[in-house]
């Protein structure tokens, strides 16, 4: 069995244009450090007992080493933060493999992740795909939200586990200072650790801004014509920031009690309809204007079209560290319906899902 991929060592633009032109070769790589082994499946010991073997329905990766140049695996560990969710494992697959890939250290980062209940299928496959991988799961209570979620207008955004990222700073361990939270719809082609060590100053969240969108959509006429509610954004510039891609200082997250100030909006919002979307409304409520903003590169997203129709799109001009397939679209579902959009040739080399053979060649 051979490997391919995406080379990181070529120009991302030129790369781009490779796959958008739908070329039916792929590159191979050259300068990451892999090795295939088979390995079975243990018994790992979990919060709710051992879990049983089983046959993964994805391909194992490879296992991924740090270069000569890399730290402490005590000290310089990155955390970064998913949720786990049964429907969307495949792309969770499609963006572990891609951070792996374009780690320079891939040994120094640590997932943890989200999930609603323990499932067997679920960690077993984790385990069989990437026995090497660093990771913890946590559960999370949905009845610590599921009375705050309102209807929006697509249903997949009214799901319990959409709304973790709020508790996340209350779920994961205290010596965990700073965590990358991502969401599972997204391919990263650069390293990791040059968006971990983004600097924060004594901002909460870091994350691109996108000041030239309509800020005053995301809301409804009732928050606009509110004599009180408007007021929130006095003092700053509020834009519109994609919340599948913070850098999040834990720290000050619960210093502040951040997971309160969030549902405070979410309890007006059951009563007044003061917005459309799911869970990111109620973040730009608490924090828009007043978070670090870093390049866009960091988060193309919007690859999945609107949230009604999920129409195909392009990308934006400009440098690309990672690819974001937010909307109702997704990659992985397009691509087995044989009316894929172009950007989806850029997600498929990361596919594992076993009856594909978008990354692998038998």
């Amino acid at each position: 069995m051979a490997f391919w991929s995406l080379s990181s060592s070529l120009p991302l633009l030129g790369l781009l244009s490779l796959l958008l032109s739908h070329q039916t070769s792929l590159i191979t790589t050259t300068n990451v450090r892999f090795a295939i082994v088979q390995k079975p499946i243990d018994q790992p010991e979990v919060a709710n007992g051992p879990v049983g073997s089983i046959f993964s329905v994805f391909r194992e990766a490879p296992a991924f080493r740090n270069g000569e140049t890399c730290g402490s695996l005590a000290t310089d560990r990155i955390h970064v933060a998913m949720t786990l969710d049964a429907n969307y494992l495949r792309g969770t697959m499609a963006a572990l493999l891609s951070i792996l890939q374009h780690s320079t250290c891939p040994e120094n980062v640590t997932f943890h992740f989200l999930w609603v209940r323990h499932e067997h299928e679920v960690f077993s496959s984790i385990k069989s795909t990437f026995p090497y991988l660093n990771f913890k799961v946590y559960i999370f209570n949905v009845h610590r939200v599921r009375g705050l979620i309102s209807k929006s207008i697509r249903q997949a955004l009214d799901q319990p586990l959409n709304y973790a990222r709020i508790y996340l700073a209350n779920l994961i361990p205290d010596e965990v200072k700073r965590v990358i939270y991502l969401d599972s719809d997204l391919v990263m082609v650069d390293d990791i650790a040059k968006l971990w060590k983004v600097d924060l100053g004594d901002k909460v969240l870091a994350a691109p801004e996108y000041c030239h969108a309509n800020f005053t959509t995301y809301f409804t006429k009732t928050f606009w014509s509110d004599p009180y509610m408007p007021r929130t954004f006095e003092g700053r510039k509020p834009c519109y920031f994609n919340t599948g891609v913070m850098v999040m200082d834990v720290d000050k997250w619960r210093q502040g009690n951040y997971t309160k100030r969030v549902e405070d909006w979410m309890v007006v919002q059951k009563q007044k309809r003061i917005y459309q979307l799911g869970s990111m409304p109620p973040f730009l409520l608490v924090w828009a204007g007043n978070i670090m903003p870093i390049d866009h590169k960091w988060n193309q997203h919007g690859l999945g079209g609107d949230n009604i129709e999920g129409k195909c799109r392009s990308l934006h001009p400009g440098p690309i560290s990672l690819l974001h397939w937010s909307g109702k679209g997704k990659p992985w579902l397009r691509l087995d319906s044989r009316k894929p959009c172009s950007v989806d040739h850029l997600w498929a080399p990361y596919d594992l899902y076993r009856s594909s053979r978008h990354s692998f060649e038998e």
